[in-house]
């Protein structure tokens, strides 16, 4: 159930960035972003995995 919360919350804030950026409220640079921290997204789903819990 908690892997369920942490991947709604995820996508809330991501589908929030998103919209902030099409309304014109940041200026934000999606590209810029993935190609800065996926390195970091690829540890925290790695990290995610392994204490999983089944």
């Amino acid at each position: 159930m908690k892997s369920h919360v942490v991947g709604a919350l995820i996508l809330i804030v991501i589908g929030t960035l998103f919209l902030l950026n099409n309304l014109g409220f940041t200026n934000l640079s999606v590209t810029k972003l993935l190609v800065t921290w996926w390195p970091a997204i690829l540890i925290a789903v790695g990290l995610g995995l392994l204490f999983r819990r089944n």
